[in-house]
């Protein structure tokens, strides 16, 4: 449908006419037409998440067994372990400064998370980050308390930027023991006093510190220092652990890239294996769901530019690294309120699920397009408290909901090697359906699939040519907080729910 707008003609017809061409675009089905033996590119991209510690994962809740089941049964890789600041005795090993010929050093509230994880993900990579240093490291006017009772939330752990040994040869010894307690049988303390642990694992990947542009508020300049130090100390203790590193908050600022992925500003010897950043879309206040279905895809569509800028400074200064985006996800305006007093948590519907999971499945879509190595979705477990938003499973019970079930669908389709192919684009006198997002490869076990996401909660139509006789594997709001449903085209249509991750293997 074409429309010629009159200089004169009002806003109001104007838009009403715009309304009425894009819903007449909507009544079509839409048509995916893949050219299977074009291949666009050979794709490098693994599928995973994030698991951060807090206390409805320890041992003995109703949470604890299903949802590390439900990460055993996952088998992804490079997945990030995160014990971090709202818990200092669950995420920091040596609370106090050596004092009178004794340290602090205590595992005990530590290591049962951190154990059942390893032992959870045994078999597959894995990316650790301790990424609370101890604050006595810190220099402040006073000691920074903590909470004696390890279950209770506190968010003034963390304070000062400036570290009280500037050689920071304190921390990175700090670090190098941490990794030794779980890869050597134990360490030496700082006193010489031998501690022994029994753990004998590999950790393939160490990722040092979390969102340093918020925590400490760590320059590059900074940083770039401290990585050197913690990196040179921790291959003393396993050479063959590779690092990442940055892990920034926001994308925002090039500054960081610049400095850090520039070899010149680093010290012989210090390898650039990862780098690494977040995204999460947050909406406004005041937003409804039919709102933020616009806003979190708008976000993502943002933040996958700034992707692509970061891109050309790796590229440019050091193409060898590769990137993790190890936070993907979506936090509600409800969440950022949740440390205000008298603060209540608000009922998430259970559509939020599909409309995030969607929006990770877009994301990834897009980061295998670009070449990022590892889209890494955030996080196993949230609660009332602790960004309930992000929460991949039911903090009730651990069982996973729609989000933990997208990132399976997806796991269990594609990955690093498959040959991703060309889609026709549609005819500019019959567009296809904005909204709706389809991707094609074929895979490297030898199947041909179909990655369809639906933006928005209404239902969809798409008829792709050779889908007769197909399965189409699918979560939407029917499936909820069960396993991905399976279905078997008897035409070339597939249908799709709102807010639907589809897989479409052709016959």
């Amino acid at each position: 449908m074409k429309i010629r707008l009159e200089p004169r003609m009002p806003a109001v017809v104007a838009v009403l006419f715009c309304s009425l061409a894009y819903a007449a675009a909507q009544d079509r089905v839409s048509k995916v037409t893949v050219n299977w033996d074009k291949v666009v590119r050979v794709t490098q991209t693994t599928p995973t998440l994030q698991v951060v510690v807090n206390p409805p994962l320890q041992r003995g809740t109703p949470v604890h067994d299903n949802a590390f089941q439900a990460l055993r049964d996952l088998g992804a890789d490079y997945v990030r372990y995160v014990p971090w600041l709202p818990y200092p005795k669950l995420g920091v090993a040596e609370l106090e400064p050596p004092k009178d010929g004794k340290t602090s050093w205590d595992f005990t509230p530590i290591d049962p998370m951190t154990i059942d994880f390893l032992e959870a993900t045994k078999g597959h990579s894995t990316i650790l980050n301790f990424s609370t240093i101890p604050q006595w490291m810190y220099k402040t006017d006073k000691p920074v308390p903590y909470p004696a009772d390890p279950n209770q939330v506190t968010w003034e752990y963390e304070q000062g930027t400036e570290l009280r040994d500037p050689s920071m040869k304190e921390v990175a010894g700090y670090y190098a023991r941490l990794l030794s307690w779980y890869t050597n049988g134990g360490f030496t303390d700082e006193l010489g006093k031998r501690h022994e642990s029994g753990y004998h694992y590999s950790i393939p990947y160490w990722e040092v510190l979390n969102e340093i542009d918020f925590e400490h508020h760590i320059s590059p300049e900074t940083y770039t220092k401290l990585y050197d130090e913690v990196v040179l100390a921790m291959k003393k203790v396993q050479p063959r652990t590779e690092f990442v590193g940055l892990a920034l908050a926001m994308e925002t600022n090039p500054q960081y890239f610049e400095y850090f992925l520039d070899h010149k500003n680093h010290k012989p010897g210090v390898p650039l294996d990862f780098i690494s950043y977040h995204f999460y879309a947050v909406p406004t206040v005041d937003e409804t769901p039919e709102v933020e279905q616009f806003t979190y895809f708008a976000q993502a569509d943002g933040f996958l530019k700034s992707v692509r800028y970061i891109e050309a400074i790796r590229k440019r200064l050091s193409p060898e690294t590769k990137t993790t985006v190890d936070e993907l996800g979506v936090i509600s305006a409800d969440d950022l309120a949740q440390g205000e007093p008298g603060h209540v948590v608000q009922p998430i519907p259970n559509s939020y699920w599909n409309l995030a999971g969607a929006m990770y499945a877009y994301v990834f879509g897009e980061l295998a397009q670009i070449g990022i190595d590892v889209a890494g979705e955030s996080q196993l477990v949230g609660f009332p408290t602790q960004f309930p938003s992000v929460s991949m499973v039911d903090w009730n019970n651990g069982k996973p909901n729609a989000r933990f079930w997208v990132l399976k669908l997806l796991h269990d389709n594609f990955g690093p090697g498959d040959k991703q192919v060309e889609i026709e684009p549609a005819a500019p006198s019959a567009p296809n359906n904005p909204y709706l997002y389809s991707l094609a490869f074929a895979t490297h076990a030898g199947k041909r699939k179909l990655l369809l996401v639906n933006k928005r909660d209404r239902a969809a139509e798409v008829s792709v040519a050779g889908g007769a006789g197909g399965r189409v594997d699918y979560v939407d709001q029917t499936t909820a907080f069960n396993p991905p449903a399976t279905a078997r085209l008897t035409g070339d249509v597939v249908k799709l729910g709102g807010f639907s991750v589809a897989v479409l293997t052709l016959p």
